[in-house]
This record gives C-alpha cells, structure tokens and sequence, in this order.
C-alpha cells in the first residue's frame, strides 16, 4: 500500500499557517507529500523547503486571479496535487490542519483494511475547530469531512475544497450511500482561526476576495472595514481540555488565551445560540 500526502499553500507565512507543523503531522504514514506551492512572495517556498524531507515534492503553480467565486480557486489548486500523488490512497491536508500522532496507527488501520474494498471511496475526519486560541473549539462548525480519498483518478476536490465528489457525475461523496465512506477514527484539529487578530482579520479580507470578488454583500463591506475581527460568539465556546498534536507543542506553550472566559453555561447567549443552531456539544 502507497499513501501520497498533497496540500496546496500561497502566503502561508503572511497570514500565519501552521504549515510545516501540518505536513510534518502525517509524515510519518505517507510515501510521498505533495505540495501545490503557489507563486507568491513572502517566503512559503523557503518555508516549505526548509522542512527537508525527501518524501516532499514541491510542485509551482499561479492562481488565476480571474476565478474569484465560491472559493473555486481551492479546489482547482488542490486538484493540481492531487493530479500529482502516485498511491493507492491520497491524504488531504489543508495548511491550516494537523492530525493527532495518537490517531496515525487507526489512519494506517484503516486504509489498510480497507484498500481491496473499491466501494470504499474516502475515510472520514472528525473536526475539532479552534476559534481566537488553542483552548477554545466552536461546536457549530462542520464537525466531519472527507480527508482520505482512494487515489483512482474518479474523484476530485469540489467547490471551495472542503470536500470531494466523482468526476462522473459531480455527486458529492457526503451525500452518496454510506459504504463510500468509512470512518477513520481520528481527527482533525483545525487551527485556521487561531492567529493575532490583525493576521486574522487580513486573511479574512483575501478569503472574501476569493469566495466574492469585487461584488462582496453590504454586511460583508462592513467586515472590510474593520480595524479589528470581532469574534462575537468567543464568550460561549467550548473549552478543550485534551492534549493537542506535538507538533503543535511550540506554538502552544507561547500562545496565551485570548480572553478571560466564564463557564458558558451560565452565559444566556449560549442558550441563544443552541435555539438558533441546536446543541453540537
């Protein structure tokens, strides 16, 4: 069995990706990581080569600046490294994900389990989204999404590359029977939202160009505007106690809370919240 690891990345030292901490997560299972660098300049080449493993293949691409909707441009620039993996098996990380070394052994498991079994397109992630710090996880965010897809030449990256669906006829895997997919008993811990709040706040700037180009709504020209991201709902996320990935383990310990935080239950605009979005734990 052959695993190829792909990524795409642009401006990743601009806008404060854990990037090398995210390929070097999954490392240690893959035979190849392929990472899709698009041409930029602040440093993401550099960044990426600096890591030094012979299992990388970088491979240059350049965005069309014209493709500004519903963050097609992801998908496109994650569909050029998938068009490079060579295994039976194709692991997607974004740069802003990291998995677990606890949960290589069950990622490994179950590819392996399951690499004669064809109906079996993708494995399935469970997401642990981090919001303004490295304690503090948003419940109402998506909480699973395909992160491993059989490298068949059948499937691609869809829409604004949280996903994938057959080439044959668009369907969505998600949304197809169950035995497309199998659960891989891991997680991601997805850190885009942690970031000092300006970085944060530009790079929000640039996904809004991305999904809307010149023609953003009203609420979203106010967003424009602001000095400082507002992170309205903070006061009601859910505390993380567990351990995070080691190699996460530096920008952690030099991390501090974004802000002083009381026991969310006894805050009303939680409640609020789970009549509007229901309870997500």
């Amino acid at each position: 069995m052959k695993v190829s690891g792909f990524t795409f990345c642009r401006n990743v030292v601009r806008y404060d990706y854990p990037i090398i901490q995210s390929i070097q997560s999954i490392l240690p299972i893959v035979d190849e990581f392929i990472v899709n660098v698009g041409r930029c300049e602040d440093g993401t080449l550099e960044l990426v080569q600096s890591i030094g493993d012979p299992k990388i293949r970088i491979i240059h691409s350049v965005w069309d600046e014209a493709l500004r909707t519903g963050g097609l441009i992801y998908s496109q620039q994650t569909n050029i490294a998938l068009a490079a993996c060579t295994g039976d098996w194709a692991f997607y990380l974004q740069a802003d994900e990291v998995i677990h070394e606890e949960d290589l052994p069950h990622i490994l498991k179950v590819m392996q389990d399951n690499l004669d079994k064809t109906t079996v397109l993708g494995l399935l992630f469970r997401y642990l989204h981090f919001v303004g710090d490295y304690w503090s996880i948003n419940p109402w965010h998506y909480h699973r999404a395909v992160r491993v897809i059989r490298n068949n030449r059948e499937l691609e990256s869809c829409g604004d590359a949280v996903g994938f669906s057959r080439m044959a006829d668009g369907k969505y895997l998600q949304s197809g029977p169950s035995h497309w997919l199998a659960s891989s008993n891991a997680r991601v811990f997805h850190y885009g939202w942690v970031k000092n709040q300006q970085t944060m706040l530009a790079k929000r700037r640039e996904q809004l160009r991305v999904y809307y180009g010149d023609q953003p709504s009203e609420a979203q020209t106010k967003m424009l505007m602001l000095e400082e991201l507002d992170l309205e709902n903070y006061r009601i996320l859910k505390d993380f106690r567990g351990a995070h990935p080691k190699v996460m383990q530096s920008r952690v310990e030099n991390a501090a809370r974004l802000a002083p935080r009381r026991n969310r239950w006894l805050n009303w605009r939680f409640y609020r919240e789970v009549a509007r979005r229901g309870f997500r734990g």
